[in-house]
């Protein structure tokens, strides 16, 4: 077991938004997390990621607890993130948006060789790397984030909301390379509200309601299940 979050807890002021949530994440393995907005997917993620702290509860990468590491010391431990919305810097190129995501690295030849193999998923990021980041169309800003986290050479990638505001054609090209970088051995945690796109990506998924995880299975079950259908699918298609 790569990832383990055991009775997790999560507040913002008085207000408990997170209420005891477990999962795991295997090594190589596709997860996705489903949800209607407000039940706690990208809180999870955050707190995975240390951006928000437990008020209870333990998450463990490789058998040794996050609670108490800094962001910033989480990302040395393996664990990266593509945050929702993008949020890339609009100000600087897309060479030095991809540079900052290497902050934790030490070595040049390795920076260099990931930098590579970004621009082998992403030629659109390669074609434009001396270009402002806020001149980007909405899909090469998506792959701008995906590539900057992918920078810090983690071991887990964690994606917010990854398809947001994009037309289909790019949603799918976006899943194709999430496919591709999971093939080359990374493991991905997804939360995605395009829940069938999720499903046929993923290897298991979990469906999240007001903070508590209601359903885990295996995707393919999750994609047959009626309830699973009805809340999230818009029905069998």
């Amino acid at each position: 077991m790569l990832l383990e979050i055991k009775n997790l807890h999560v507040k913002y002021g008085n207000v408990e938004v997170i209420h005891g949530t477990n999962l795991h994440v295997d090594q190589g393995e596709i997860i996705t997390i489903l949800g209607a907005n407000g039940a706690g997917k990208s809180t999870t993620l955050l707190a995975i990621s240390g951006l928000v702290k437990p008020s209870e509860g333990e998450i463990l990468f490789d058998g040794k607890s996050l609670n108490k590491l800094s962001a910033n010391k989480i990302v040395k431990q393996g664990i990266s993130q593509s945050p929702e919305g993008r949020r890339v810097f609009g100000i600087l190129t897309v060479r030095e948006n991809l540079n900052l995501g290497a902050f934790t690295l030490k070595d040049a030849k390795r920076v260099r060789k990931t930098l590579d193999w970004i621009y082998d998923l992403f030629p659109r990021l390669k074609e434009r790397s001396e270009q402002l980041a806020g001149t980007l169309s909405g899909g090469e800003q998506q792959m701008l984030a995906i590539g900057r986290a992918l920078m810090a050479n983690p071991r887990i990638l964690l994606l917010d909301e990854p398809s947001l505001g994009l037309a289909p054609i790019l949603v799918k090209t976006i899943f194709e390379t999430v496919r591709e970088i999971n093939r080359a051995g990374l493991t991905v945690v997804l939360v995605e509200q395009n829940a069938r796109a999720a499903l046929r990506l993923a290897h298991r998924g979990y469906v999240m309601e007001v903070g508590n995880i209601v359903l885990e299975d295996s995707a393919a079950s999750l994609l047959e299940n009626s309830d699973v259908q009805h809340a999230y699918l818009g029905g069998k298609k």
